[in-house]
């Protein structure tokens, strides 16, 4: 898979969560926006995987330049906190709004390591071509 439609998939699922923030007033929109977003974003981790094997280059961490170790680095964070932005966000659609603080602290660091993602997929993974 071109290199170009990677970052322009990864691009678009960043927009696509920000566009999600804007709808936090429509909790409905929000939760499909930032579901498709999630998910989204694990699929382009799969296509990544298949076409260039990432995790065994990602592997290879002592050999690798340091950028591209803080690129898998931020990715690997963003997912998990996927993770704990789903069971927050779940918690939150039943009832418990307690967790709403928590949820949007977790929401705002997810989204900026989803950001710091993108911009380091450029400087680490450019196209060598």
């Amino acid at each position: 898979m071109p290199t170009w439609l990677m970052h322009t998939q990864s691009f678009l699922i960043v927009a696509l969560m920000i566009y999600g923030i804007r709808q936090i007033p429509n909790r409905a929109r929000h939760v499909k926006c930032m579901y498709i977003a999630m998910g989204w974003d694990i699929f382009l981790i799969l296509q990544i995987e298949l076409s260039r094997q990432a995790i065994l280059k990602a592997s290879n961490a002592v050999e690798n330049p340091m950028l591209l170790n803080i690129h898998v680095s931020l990715a690997v964070t963003t997912v998990v906190l996927y993770g704990f932005m789903f069971a927050t966000g779940r918690k939150v659609l039943s009832g418990q709004n307690q967790l709403i603080p928590r949820h949007r602290k977790l929401g705002y660091t997810t989204f900026v390591m989803r950001v710091l993602t993108l911009a380091t997929s450029f400087l680490a993974v450019a196209p060598k071509e």
